[in-house]
């Protein structure tokens, strides 16, 4: 899909978007490896106000989106990724999508699935394959994994009196994810959904890994905000907003990147104190720098915490950006270099952490401290790296 998705961009001269849902974003499979194309030559494109979305052009480029409309839909009607797959049975039509259909399929592993299918992996919606659907078929059931966007969109479809059953009527639960028992009760067969979970199956909530300098950096701020009923830690997003689970808690809010200091910043503002802010070190060059400086220019009296542990770890390890620079980009947007201050997030140093956090607290204008010590991940594969060395 993602080698065809390449050509129907350049063909079409538009952005196309793979819609993965959280259940195949956590799945592990072996995956064919096509051979690597050469890369497009680098060249200017022909228009250039082509990214210029001023309202005159953005007008002219949204009505040359709808006159290609046409086009996308012819092509979504002879897409491999549309099938239609008939059935015997007209009193029930399926239109499962993406993943949708494996759960289907689980609950048919004779793969003879007794009602026509309209299977979707391409959008827009194959019309054709789905007025064939629903001039065949008594209902229409939809499967699809989050929010019930084909659902919403079958109104243009259907003819009248035909009805349509899925998360907006109930016989799919309206939250949570799909699976193959939840199909197999809309199905109408047996009610699955009171079945014990195989002791085979485990449940993992995510966690801090061991030895995490998080955790070390958690139990010292809970400790000084234990006594500050008051106060707020506005977080980030990063390993660290799993503080947000016991045995931690000590996190109260999530949005986005570089959130946690405007949040911090504006809670202050408004007469929140003490007001914290916790951010990860890539994050902080991503989009919390911005804050900082504006918290400086202010005088906004909150406490940054920026979770250095030299790495950018939740998503794969890459270089932290501000490895090493840190403190002189804190001192370089205003902030006085005699509150900023280094922690090395560990058990010995615990009661020298919380008293330097106290006082910062304490502190009417704004404070950073820096809880440094490296990744364990990160750790365990530069040791195993060395050892291989030798």
């Amino acid at each position: 899909m993602v080698h065809y998705g390449y050509d129907f961009s350049e063909k079409y001269k538009i952005p196309v978007l793979l819609r993965i849902t959280t259940r195949l974003a956590h799945s592990r499979s072996g995956v064919l490896k096509k051979e690597p194309r050469p890369m497009n030559e680098l060249a200017l494109p022909s228009d250039l106000r082509q990214f210029v979305l001023l309202p005159s052009i953005a007008r002219k480029r949204y009505r040359n989106l709808l006159n290609d409309q046409p086009l996308f839909e012819s092509e979504s009607e002879n897409s491999t990724f549309n099938t239609y797959l008939d059935g015997p049975d007209k009193s029930l039509g399926i239109i499962s999508c993406g993943l949708a259909f494996n759960y289907l399929m689980e609950n048919y592993p004779d793969r003879n699935i007794p009602y026509p299918v309209v299977k979707i992996g391409q959008y827009p919606l194959p019309k054709k394959m789905i007025e064939k659907l629903c001039d065949e078929c008594q209902e229409i059931l939809v499967l699809e994994d989050g929010y019930p966007l084909v659902e919403e969109l079958l109104a243009g479809f259907l003819r009248r009196g035909i009805k349509v059953k899925g998360r907006l009527t109930g016989d799919i639960p309206r939250d949570g994810e799909l699976n193959p028992n939840i199909v197999a009760v809309a199905l109408g067969m047996k009610d699955t959904r009171g079945l014990p979970v195989p002791e085979l199956v485990v449940g993992r909530p995510p966690s801090l890994c061991a030895g995490c300098p998080h955790i070390d950096s958690f139990h010292a701020l809970n400790e000084t905000m234990a006594i500050l009923p008051k106060g707020r830690v506005f977080s980030d997003i990063g390993c660290y907003t799993l503080g947000a689970l016991k045995p931690y808690e000590a996190i109260n809010s999530c949005v986005d990147m570089g959130a946690s200091i405007t949040m911090a910043k504006g809670a202050a503002d408004a007469g929140l104190f003490p007001s914290v802010a916790v951010i990860g070190d890539s994050t902080f060059t991503h989009s919390g720098i911005t804050g900082l400086l504006d918290a400086v220019n202010d005088k906004s009296p909150i406490t940054v915490f920026i979770l250095d542990n030299e790495t950018t770890a939740m998503t794969g390890g890459q270089d932290s950006p501000a490895e090493g620079r840190i403190e002189d980009i804190c001192k370089g947007v205003g902030v006085e270099p005699e509150h900023i201050h280094i922690l090395r997030p560990l058990k010995k140093y615990h009661e020298e952490n919380v008293s330097i956090i106290n006082r910062e607290l304490d502190y009417k204008g704004v404070s950073v401290i820096i809880p440094r010590r490296e990744c364990v991940v990160s750790v365990d594969k530069r040791m195993r790296e060395k050892f291989k060395e030798k």
